[in-house]
């Protein structure tokens, strides 16, 4: 097939297997306009319908080949220079699945990968235009409307609110939530608590003192065993003098005599901590008192969240501390409530008219592009033979005009109404290749499903043109009867049909150049084999070819 400059961004390749009637097919797909043809109820639209699949559409067992168990379709795209792989494979029974580069997905998921890349305009639903958020993108980037103010400006309304949400709720709650506050933070802060290892230390000291008696007799009994007469040191210095003198036994002797002066220190260290433990009941009775407001404090304040109400469970003298922090940095909040809230409430008001002015002002860029948008829709409407229709952009009266519809009167006396709910699946089509003829941003593949219907003549070399001007910037594929349309193709692919072993079969197959003439022969007249048939038809590639500068 034949592949023109164009986006980077395309479908490769779709592969259809036991869909409908067709068994399978695998189509390449290069850039620029491809023209899919054949007889009417051929399988055209079943290719549609398969990437209507891949876009997340509804998945019927019905549309599983006879005899088949599944149906499944793959599309390959190139975005960004790396490859996507999209399937979805619909059982006989049960519920469809969806792959997103053999990974599995939902098909909300799928859909929305697809969507970045396919919008298709015909009979399906999946069309992007037809969302209003999308129309009022669409609005935005025909305008080129600076939106940056606007949202700024919202954003910091929306912090401004925060802000004065944070501040707590009415007046009696707050006044409740600061009295419990301050008792908590001068119950802290009277208990002196620095230190988040004193409950440690103090524990380490009430043992001391609890058993100061019975620390200072094991201290004498100690020194008594290490330091009296045939005591431990005594016997080590019996040993030293037994071997002073002897050379084999000199190493041992070193050792003997470290043994014997570190048995002299250590006696002298107990019987110092022996006699400095005092017996003082009053000291002992007070670090007690401490321990016990300490464990008071950490059950009551160590386990609650820093600034919320505590609960029960005992946490660590640290957790008391920050809670501390925390409780009086709230209630600092707190009392000085009406004075941030009126700060507070002077930034809201002029947040909120720089919100009305910056709202304004894209407001009336909106209003003033709009008619102008629908005027160049409807010149593109003229030249695709819809030259009676009335295309309307109507702009929402309360600013910044956010509620944006496409609207459309087809026929001359019908009432506008809604794009998508007044236009027949032509019209809806026709509509959009002249908005896309217009808008410069919309997904890389585009696709068109009964563009051509009701019309003929100029006006069908009018739609050929137009989407051949659309497959410059995108890849546009396009389901059409009408030869005028197909010759204005980068590529053609013929949709047959054929009774096999007693089963209607649809094949898929790229036509070249010479059998383009045949196929578009058949689409003049029905007689592919008439010579004059076949001049007209390579009249018609040669016309198009030239308009294209080929």
């Amino acid at each position: 097939m034949t592949d023109t400059a164009g986006p980077r961004d395309q479908l490769v390749e779709l592969a259809v297997r036991d869909f409908g009637i067709i068994e399978h097919a695998r189509l390449l797909l290069g850039s620029g306009m491809t023209a899919l043809t054949g007889e009417t109820g051929a399988g055209k639209t079943l290719l549609i319908g398969a990437l209507d699949l891949l876009l997340g559409g509804r998945a019927d067992p019905a549309m599983v080949r006879a005899g088949c168990s599944e149906a499944i379709v793959e599309g390959r795209f190139l975005v960004d220079g790396e490859e996507r792989v999209l399937t979805r494979v619909v059982p006989t029974d049960g519920r469809s699945r969806a792959y997103v580069d053999g990974r599995m997905a939902t098909a909300t998921v799928l859909g929305d990968h697809a969507r970045d890349l396919i919008d298709v305009h015909g009979q399906h639903a999946h069309q992007s235009l037809l969302a209003p958020a999308v129309q009022r993108a669409a609005l935005d980037q025909f305008a080129g409307t600076d939106l940056e103010p606007l949202v700024a400006a919202r954003a910091e309304r929306r912090r401004i609110a925060a802000d004065l949400d944070a501040l707590g709720g009415d007046a009696g709650a707050r006044a409740r939530e600061a009295d419990l506050l301050r008792f908590q933070v001068s119950e802290i802060e009277a208990a002196g608590v620095a230190d988040p290892d004193e409950d440690a230390a103090l524990d380490a000291l009430e043992d001391r003192l609890a058993d100061a008696v019975a620390h200072r007799e094991a201290a004498a009994a100690a020194v008594e065993v290490l330091g009296a007469d045939a005591g431990a040191a005594d016997l080590v210095g019996r040993a030293v003098a037994a071997l002073d003198g002897r050379a084999p036994f000199a190493e041992a002797l070193t050792r003997l005599r470290s043994l014997q002066a570190e048995l002299t220190d250590l006696g002298g260290e107990l019987r110092a901590v022996g006699e400095s433990i005092e017996d003082d009941p009053d000291r002992l009775a007070s670090i007690r008192e401490r321990r016990q407001l300490l464990v008071e404090l950490r059950r009551k304040y160590g386990s609650a969240p820093h600034g919320g109400s505590p609960e029960g469970g005992a946490g660590t003298l640290a957790d008391v501390i920050a809670f501390g922090h925390d409780a009086a940095e709230r209630l600092a909040l707190l009392d000085g409530h009406d004075a941030r809230a009126a700060a507070l409430d002077q930034e809201a008001a002029v947040a909120r008219e720089a919100e009305r002015a910056a709202a304004a002002v894209v407001g009336a860029v909106r209003r003033r592009a709009a008619p102008e948008l629908a005027a160049a829709v409807e010149a593109h409407l003229a030249e695709l033979a819809m030259a009676s229709a009335r295309f309307g952009v109507d702009v929402g009266d309360e600013d910044p005009g956010d509620d944006v519809t496409f609207t459309l009167a087809a026929n001359p006396g019908a009432a506008a109404g809604p794009l998508a709910k007044v236009a027949s699946g032509g019209e809806l089509a026709r509509a959009m290749l002249a908005l896309r003829l217009v808008l410069s941003v919309a997904p890389p593949v585009l696709v068109f499903d009964e563009v051509d219907a009701g019309i003929g003549g100029a006006a069908a070399l009018a739609v050929g043109r137009s989407l051949a001007a659309l497959g410059t910037d995108h890849q546009v594929l396009v389901v059409t009867h009408l030869p005028q349309v197909a010759a204005f193709a980068d590529a053609q692919v013929n949709v047959a049909k054929s009774v096999v072993d007693g089963a209607t079969v649809a094949t898929v197959a790229p036509l070249a150049d010479a059998d383009r003439v045949v196929e578009l022969s058949r689409m003049l007249s029905g007689t592919p084999e008439s010579e004059r048939v076949q001049q007209a038809a390579h009249e018609l590639l040669q016309l198009a070819a030239s308009e294209r500068g080929r």
